[in-house]
C-alpha cells in the first residue's frame, strides 16, 4: 500500500485540481489510485447528506460511487470556515479515530490513496477545552509522506517557505512541491528558479494554468512516495 498526503501554500490554490488531476493521470497509466478528503468545511446537504465539492471531485476521479462517500469524506462541516471553528458550530470534535478508519478501508481496497489536506499546513481540525488538534497530527498519526502544493501567484515564495519551515517543525518535511499556475502569470522562471533553490525538497513538476496533470508528474508523485 501506498499513500501521501498533499497540502498546499494556502486555501484556494489548487490543491483538489491538482490531486484530482494526479488520480486520473495514474488511473490512466494502469495505478488504481483513489482520493481522500478527511475534513471538509462548507458542505452543503443534500438527500444524502452533508456534499463538499472538492470531496465530489475526488470521489468522481477516483472512479467511485455514492456509496463510497463516506470513506472519501468522513468528516463534513456545513460551515464554510477553518474546520475547527466549523466543528464548534456543529457541535462535534473532529475524531482522527473515524478518518484513520475510512483512511484504512480505502488503503486496503486500493492501490494508491492520496489524501487532500484542508486549507493551508498550519490549520487547526478541532478545538475542545483550549486543546487545539493541528492537521499535523492528522498526518502524523495516519503516517503519511507529504508533497507541497505551491499555488503560483504574487507572494508564493513567502508562503511556500513559512510552509516547508513549519512542516519540517511538525516532523513532517515534504518528500517535493508541485508548483500550480493559479494565476496565468504567477510562475515566471525567476519565480521557479528562486523555489528550486530555497526549498528543501525537489520539483516534481509544475501545472500550467487551468491545464490537466501530466503522466510524468504522476509518475514523479509515485516515486517521491517510493523514496520516503
Amino acid at each position: 500500500m501506498k499513500a501521501l498526503f498533499i497540502t498546499g501554500t494556502d486555501t484556494g490554490i489548487g490543491k483538489t485540481w491538482v490531486t484530482t488531476g494526479i488520480v486520473r493521470a495514474l488511473r490512466a497509466i494502469g495505478v488504481d489510485a483513489v482520493g481522500m478528503k478527511p475534513v471538509a468545511s462548507g458542505c452543503e446537504p443534500t438527500p444524502d447528506g452533508l456534499r463538499n465539492d472538492d470531496a465530489l471531485a475526488l470521489l468522481a476521479a477516483s472512479g467511485l460511487g455514492e456509496d463510497d462517500y463516506a470513506l472519501v469524506n468522513p468528516v463534513a462541516l456545513p460551515m464554510p470556515a477553518s474546520p475547527h471553528i466549523a466543528a464548534r458550530a456543529a457541535g462535534v470534535d473532529v475524531d482522527l479515530d473515524i478518518v484513520m478508519s475510512a483512511f484504512a478501508t480505502l488503503a486496503h481496497r486500493h492501490e494508491f490513496v492520496l489524501v487532500e489536506g484542508v486549507g493551508g499546513w498550519s490549520v487547526p481540525l478541532s478545538a475542545s477545552s483550549a486543546q487545539y488538534v493541528m492537521q499535523s497530527a492528522m498526518v502524523g498519526a495516519l503516517a503519511l509522506p507529504a508533497v507541497l502544493v505551491v499555488g503560483l501567484r504574487l507572494g508564493c515564495i513567502n508562503h511556500a517557505l513559512l510552509t516547508v519551515r513549519a512542516m519540517i517543525d511538525d516532523g513532517c518535511a515534504p518528500v517535493g512541491w508541485i508548483g500550480n499556475g493559479v494565476d496565468p502569470d504567477g510562475g515566471s522562471p525567476d519565480v521557479i528558479a528562486t523555489l528550486r533553490d530555497l526549498l528543501p525538497a525537489p520539483l516534481l513538476g509544475l501545472v500550467s494554468h487551468r491545464e490537466a496533470v501530466d503522466a510524468p508528474l504522476a509518475r514523479a508523485v509515485l516515486d517521491a512516495t517510493s523514496l520516503r
